[in-house]
């Protein structure tokens, strides 16, 4: 009926990488009426928003994110950019393409696999940095954030499974705190 929908799938981490491509396709499509979108995020998909963005309320956000949510999806945006064509489609027309131009963005983009890892945030002192690397390789550990001097720390990411191993295997170590990040 005249309107154009354009879909995009995007893969994301957190919030504020949401909120940019966002900006970045208003300004790309500075002419659209629409800019409705969805995302999902975290390992149990605890975090999401459906944003219908002027659109009649869960006629555009609330179709998007249920085409996410039924492909078992996490760290997954989609925004759908509407042309207004000059036709009302109605609240049953505009649900149906709304869900109609996820799926298709869905279908066309390549799924992405990922480890559920946790981040650890080590500090202790630096007599025990030739144990606390031992240990970090040995469990094949990478890190981030290092900082060493008298009092060192590093970031390292640990799998959800060997969590436990991780902490069992400091547990030994004194002075050496760990939190969660």
């Amino acid at each position: 009926n005249g309107s154009r929908f354009i879909s995009y799938a995007y893969p994301a981490d957190n919030e504020e990488q949401i909120k940019t491509i966002i900006e970045r396709l208003k300004k790309e499509h500075h002419d659209a009426r629409h800019h409705c979108y969805a995302y999902r995020l975290g390992l149990t998909g605890e975090k999401y928003r459906a944003n219908d963005d002027g659109e009649p309320s869960f006629s555009a956000g609330k179709p998007i994110l249920g085409q996410i949510d039924s492909c078992g999806l996490s760290d997954t945006l989609i925004v759908v950019v509407r042309y207004f064509g000059g036709i009302k489609l109605g609240i049953p027309g505009l649900i149906r393409a709304y869900k109609t131009a996820a799926s298709d963005a869905l279908e066309k983009a390549e799924r992405i696999e990922k480890t559920a890892m946790e981040t650890f945030r080590l500090e202790f002192n630096y007599d025990n940095i030739n144990n606390v690397m031992t240990i970090i390789k040995g469990m094949g550990l990478t890190t981030a954030n290092q900082e060493f001097s008298t009092n060192c720390s590093l970031n390292t990411y640990v799998r959800l499974s060997k969590t436990d191993d991780f902490l069992s295997a400091f547990s030994g170590i004194p002075l050496c705190k760990i939190s969660k990040i």
